[in-house]
């Protein structure tokens, strides 16, 4: 195993706690701090463990497993089922996800927790009574639903590589439902967003998530959830069976036959998550492990790094008009690969040592223009047509421990909230996942849909993902663990933080903040984000052809960066998530054992 991580004095830590428990020790904090460069004041330094996701109760429910002796997977696991209490636009128990864990032996693993489809799903699921695609139905509405993964999947994880009692990690989310937490603006304003609108038709939502007299939610209100407990509280003390089995399963198939939806008791009792082996590559020296099918994340970041290294991309300044072209580009061939070949393993044969040889991406480089941009629709041959694009309400979070084990992990319900359903005395949102699968076989058009057979509708099949959990080493170290929500964005949005570290040597902050850009073949369209190019810029690449366009943020990629310095993990909360934090293991005091 690789010697661990040097580490810096104990006060240069816990900067949370040590400003809380000894106000002293926090003044030699900020002494000790105030020079780094490239770090944002609410950076976390954690030489005892990290975690970083969208929403700080989260956080600081993960910091604490690892403050009891618990490991990184213990950390995500009790991450993951209290940001369902907490972050209910993506959190969840009623979706799914995949998590990349690197131990600190160097060994890597993955677990495939992806939503199925129910046994009485058909391919044309979503066509109406003229063979057109039903959006509504995909949106919103039981029929959305796929059967979800996430507690088996923590739970599989949890038994290959956990060390804390399951009860220890559930129990908390279980306490933030039942004694609730004040809100933040943010989420005060979503809530009632979604109780106005989409949660409307849906009385069990209503009653789950409306505040008690009916009049709108304020910041610093307390939500409690109280069948939500009662859920997670089952599921702390009988274990996973308890949310696929039982009064859970029975209350859910209840609201499915009432409902139009699909899911039945033996879909949920049928549900299994999978271990998979990681896809990893080797970039600019260092290893990139990430997600396999049957997401395409991990793959497509890989081809696109292959590519960018094969085209010596590091060599050009990154804001370039050639450097912004030429990554366009391998985006671009990426996303093709990614509509042609990628999809649920266990139902499609998808080629992934092929598209990931480098011979195959040093063929796909040499075919870049660099003096004009492709053409999307001419480079797909006979396909003709682009994979739409996932709203993509999604989140992202990572963890290291003191001992140097590593998880990335990015869950979803697809949507924001999901399917905006809650099955009545359940007290979670279900995802609308089955809108990921391509939804009219056959027809693949410039419009935004793609009919292809990987990703057909087929009963136990999991849809395509982009979630793109990532762990980057160097020299048998970790450099970074991240991810981020977006959809079809998510994997730029990596490859985007991946590249400032590697390639540019961007300080992990820098590389957060850099403002991101997007192309995903189809719609052939090079979008960035607002204020994010200089019209100089924007004018070069046009005349090279590219179609530019601006829209508001992209993704959040909640991050770990370790320090070449000091080989201290920061935690950095990306600001595009507004109550995202970080939190780190408090430190022993001096002269005490590490808990």
């Amino acid at each position: 195993p690789p010697p661990p991580s040097p580490r810096i004095p104990e006060p240069a830590a816990g900067i949370i706690t040590a400003m809380l428990r000894k106000p002293a020790r926090f003044l030699l904090i900020l002494l000790l701090l105030g020079g780094r460069a490239g770090a944002a004041a609410d950076d976390v330094p954690g030489p005892d463990g990290l975690v970083v996701s969208a929403s700080r109760p989260a956080s600081k429910v993960g910091g604490a497993v690892l403050a009891a002796g618990g490991n990184a997977v213990d950390a995500a696991v009790a991450t993951g089922f209290a940001l369902a209490v907490t972050y209910p636009a993506a959190g969840n128990i009623g979706g799914g996800g995949f998590m990349v864990v690197r131990q600190p032996d160097g060994s890597a693993t993955s677990f495939d927790f992806r939503e199925t489809a129910p046994a009485n799903a058909r391919p044309d699921m979503f066509l109406d009574d003229r063979g057109e695609i039903d959006t509504d139905r995909i949106e919103a509405g039981y029929l959305a639903v796929g059967v979800p993964g996430t507690v088996r999947g923590l739970a599989l994880a949890h038994a290959r590589l956990g060390r804390l009692p399951w009860r220890d990690l559930v129990e908390p989310a279980a306490r933030l439902a039942r004694d609730g937490f004040p809100i933040s603006p943010t989420l005060a304003a979503a809530l009632n967003r979604e109780l106005a609108g989409p949660m409307r038709p849906f009385p069990g939502s209503v009653a789950a998530y409306g505040k008690p007299d009916g009049s709108p939610w304020q910041a610093g209100d307390r939500l409690v959830l109280a069948d939500l407990a009662v859920t997670l509280e089952a599921i702390a003390t009988d274990g996973p069976d308890a949310f696929y089995t039982g009064r859970n399963a029975r209350l859910v198939a209840e609201a499915m036959a009432a409902n139009g939806g699909l899911i039945t008791r033996a879909d949920l009792a049928a549900y299994t998550a999978r271990e998979r082996p990681p896809v990893c590559g080797c970039f600019l020296g260092h290893e990139v492990i990430s997600m396999g099918p049957p997401s395409s994340g991990g793959t497509a970041l890989l081809q696109m790094l292959g590519m960018f290294e094969a085209l010596g991309l590091e060599r050009l300044p990154a804001d370039s008009a050639e450097a912004v072209h030429l990554t366009t580009e391998i985006r671009r061939r990426a996303y093709l690969d990614r509509a042609r070949y990628l999809g649920d393993p266990d139902f499609v044969a998808v080629p992934v040592d092929r598209l990931l040889a480098r011979p195959y991406l040093q063929r796909l480089a040499a075919g870049i223009d660099r003096e004009q941009a492709a053409d999307s629709r001419q480079l797909a041959g006979d396909l003709v047509g682009h994979p739409g694009s996932d709203s993509g309400e999604t989140t992202h979070y990572s963890i290291v421990d003191g001992e140097g084990m590593a998880v990335a992990t990015t869950v979803t319900l697809e949507g924001s909230y999901g399917s905006h359903v809650v099955a009545p005395g359940t007290g979670f949102l279900l995802n609308n996942e089955m809108g990921d699968f391509n939804r009219k076989p056959g027809q693949t058009t410039a419009s935004g849909e793609i009919g292809t057979p990987p990703n057909q509708i087929a009963p136990a099949k999991r849809m395509l993902s982009s979630m793109t959990p990532t762990i980057v080493t160097k020299d048998d170290r970790v450099v970074l663990v991240t991810g981020s929500p977006g959809g079809r964005t998510i994997i730029i949005t990596v490859f985007d933080v991946v590249t400032g570290v590697v390639a540019r040597g961007l300080e992990g902050r820098a590389a957060i903040d850099a403002a991101r850009f997007h192309h995903q073949w189809l719609p052939d369209r090079l979008i960035v984000e607002r204020g994010g190019l200089p019209a100089d810029l924007r004018r070069q690449l046009e005349i090279l052809g590219h179609t530019v366009m601006e829209r508001g943020s992209q993704g959040a990629a909640h991050s770990i960066w370790i320090s070449p310095q000091t080989g201290t993990p920061l935690g950095i909360a990306d600001h595009r998530g507004p109550d995202a934090a970080a939190a780190a293991a408090p430190p022993a005091a001096v002269g005490e054992p590490s808990p």
